[in-house]
């Protein structure tokens, strides 16, 4: 009796973009509800730029695999892809999108106490104290932050986030631009998946994450998303901010 062989699984049509809001609805669904994607959204959310190879590893598949998946996010606008030689490197398209994934996973999450995702296992521990989302802080220390600024009248949060004039001229005199970002809002709220609340991001947001870095208020921890405030950025944040060290740890 001839073999004949099992469909393809996971072939993804996107939909034309005259089709209707539910198709193009379900189309993106469709992306993210896939395990390996999904991973690879969530590693990307640290903002740099990933071979194929590393999102492969991180994901536990093939190459092979890992390459039919990129693909599929390239076509859906969710990731881009640069070549350099014979690499093959992808990020996420842009901070909305990262926001869009970050939004999703604190939807979908259980309680901080009972994490069951990709790596969540640290949550609790150096992720949940602070990290970057693309290009912002998040965690305690993201929430951390935005809860000083609003507090100092630098930041509104009431209804949506917008900077007060002091709040602007506080940025720039940090030396942080706050023009020509494009259609980039210049504050946005995203929301935290770990501690359920939203933080500063936007160009602020990224402007303010970036300085932090560079001026080593903040270090990396490892290749994870995870940062630590170090005892440097405990004496700035407690100036600028008020911030009492025990909120940054």
């Amino acid at each position: 009796m001839p073999q004949t062989s099992a469909p393809k699984p996971d072939l993804l049509e996107l939909p034309a973009p005259s089709a209707s809001p539910g198709a193009l609805v379900a189309s993106f669904a469709a992306l993210l509800a896939d395990e390996t994607r999904a991973v690879f959204c969530l590693s990307l959310l640290d903002g740099r730029a990933w071979t194929a190879g590393e999102l492969a590893r991180e994901a536990g598949v093939a190459a092979s695999t890992a390459s039919e998946h990129i693909g599929k996010l390239i076509a859906a606008r969710l990731v881009t892809e640069e070549r350099q030689g014979r690499h093959r490197y992808v990020r996420l398209a842009d901070a909305t999108t990262a926001e869009l994934v970050e939004s999703l996973a604190a939807h979908v999450m259980p309680g901080r106490d009972s994490p069951h995702i990709v790596r969540a296992s640290r949550a609790s521990g150096a992720m949940a104290r602070g990290r970057t989302c693309y290009d912002h802080f998040a965690g305690r220390l993201g929430v951390a932050l935005t809860d000083a600024m609003a507090r100092r009248g630098l930041l509104l949060t009431e209804a949506g986030f917008a900077l007060t004039e002091q709040g602007t001229d506080w940025f720039r005199e940090r030396g942080i631009t706050l023009e020509g970002a494009g259609r980039r809002p210049v504050v946005s709220s995203c929301l935290d998946w770990t501690e359920r609340r939203r933080h500063l991001a936007g160009v602020a947001g990224a402007g303010l994450c970036r300085l932090a870095l560079e001026s080593k208020w903040c270090v990396r921890i490892g290749t994870e998303r995870a940062v630590r405030v170090t005892p440097t950025g405990e004496r700035v944040f407690a100036e600028l901010l008020g911030i009492e060290a025990s909120k940054l740890r």
